[in-house]
């Protein structure tokens, strides 16, 4: 038997809401969301249907209140406009979500899927949309905690392996000629899994998924056959890594979550973005060097309205290479156009002449023309994603032109130490399951 949590409005007479809740049945508690116009008084509703009705501050309070005090199974929504717009239902249903509770309307209705728990300590880093840079900090997380943990990371990608491919990145060494191999062979050789093992150099394990849903699940994917792999290791601390705006449907022990200070505000407030960031211990804003300073106000009001006690850093990427740049005509391929002029800065100074650069990485049929003016090159700088192995490391190794993998590393633009807070939050994940 369900138990149910109706939401209700005085624009409905309270025998009309009765009737509906009487229909409806097996209703445990109601929450008043507004409006005065069809009734006197709380108490001649909640007389005549029967059941507890809270209040709060505004009805987003009073949900998250009776949700916490009640075992609900299903919010079901027997409101309307005005009282309710689009808007209003998308936070309710963000909440819902994160309460692991079905919101159902007329016509409508959000059902989450259950998370679940990893038998080891775990933190997930999930991402409010695609190109947000979440494989980017996950290397940077497991980099980072290797200091104080033996970290495995599980991926799920669009391009992943049907059943779990176990990198040792310790000590496995991943080169182009291998990558290319790979592709040749049929796999996506430009999966995130390779890409985490090959900047972190720690354990990881490649998993596939199919589609997503609004929330952030995903439709199908093999990661409970990841996570069961990762718990027979002697890691002590399982990476859990999103996918665009999707994620495993886990329940991390912590949570970061990469917005793209670049992205659409209603995609980081609006929609499902509010469930992603409620999640969150840790938000890392990234890209945020290419923002002025009132939008990352905006942001950081956002933010801290949705989730006030998520520790939020602005980021800008800085390119990391794999490989000595120095004294060399490089030619820099990239997802990001905005990202490009930056990065070809960096690596500038780093002692590399950028003669080359193409932002059509994720872009096979522009790509291929951008690389026929990379002739005068005698290196190839090329971030591990999209089309970076079966197109640009192949038209290099076919010209006996050098390799080397970019990094994208996460650097504070706000004087505050995300190393640090990465360290804090691992400790606190890995002291809570002593």
């Amino acid at each position: 038997m369900k138990k149910r949590l109706v939401l209700i409005d005085g624009e409905h007479y309270p025998d009309v809401t009765a009737w509906a809740v009487k229909r409806l049945g097996d209703v445990c508690c109601a929450v008043f969301l507004g409006g005065s116009e069809k009734v006197g008084n709380i108490g001649e509703i909640e007389e005549k249907i029967g059941v507890p009705i809270y209040l709060g501050r505004n009805y987003i309070e009073a949900l998250s209140r009776a949700l916490k005090e009640n075992e609900v199974d299903e919010v079901v929504d027997l409101s309307d406009e005005p009282v309710l717009n689009y808007e209003d239902r998308f936070k309710i249903a963000s909440l819902c979500m994160l309460h692991g509770v079905t919101y159902r309307g007329a016509d409508f209705e959000f059902r989450p899927k259950p998370l679940k728990r990893t038998k080891k300590p775990s933190i997930a880093i999930i991402g409010t949309g695609k190109r947000v840079g979440k494989t980017a900090v996950s290397g940077f997380v497991a980099r980072t905690l290797k200091g104080i943990a033996n970290p495995v990371i599980v991926t799920m990608g669009r391009g992943g392996p049907e059943e779990p491919e176990l990198i040792e990145g310790e000590e496995f060494e991943i080169t182009p000629e291998f990558l290319v191999r790979l592709a040749e062979s049929g796999k996506h050789a430009a999966s995130d899994h390779f890409e985490d093992a090959l900047t972190s150099r720690v354990t990881t394990i490649g998993c596939r998924r199919c589609g997503g849903g609004m929330a952030g699940f995903p439709f199908f994917d093999v990661v409970d056959e990841g996570v069961r792999l990762a718990e027979t290791l002697p890691n002590d601390l399982i990476i859990l890594e999103g996918s665009g705006a999707t994620f495993p449907a886990y329940r991390a022990d912590g949570y970061i979550v990469t917005v793209n200070a670049i992205q659409k505000q209603d995609f980081i407030g609006g929609y499902f973005g509010p469930f992603r960031l409620s999640l969150a211990d840790v938000v890392v804003v990234t890209m945020a060097d290419l923002v002025g300073e009132e939008r990352r106000d905006t942001l950081r009001e956002i933010i801290g309205e949705i989730n006030p006690s998520a520790d939020v850093h602005f980021t800008a990427f800085r390119p990391r290479p794999l490989g000595e740049v120095r004294g060399k005509r490089v030619g820099l391929v990239m997802t990001s156009e905005l990202a490009l002029e930056g990065a070809s800065r960096h690596l500038e100074d780093l002692g590399a002449d950028v003669v080359r650069t193409s932002s059509n990485l994720s872009r096979r049929p522009a790509l291929r023309k951008d690389l026929e003016r990379f002739g005068d090159v005698d290196t190839v700088a090329v971030e591990l994603k999209a089309a970076a192995v079966d197109v640009v490391t192949r038209w290099a190794l076919e010209r006996g032109i050098e390799v080397i993998y970019l990094d994208n590393e996460p650097v504070n633009i706000d004087g505050k130490s995300l190393r640090e807070a990465v360290l804090k939050l691992g400790r606190s994940v890995l002291g809570g399951r002593g």
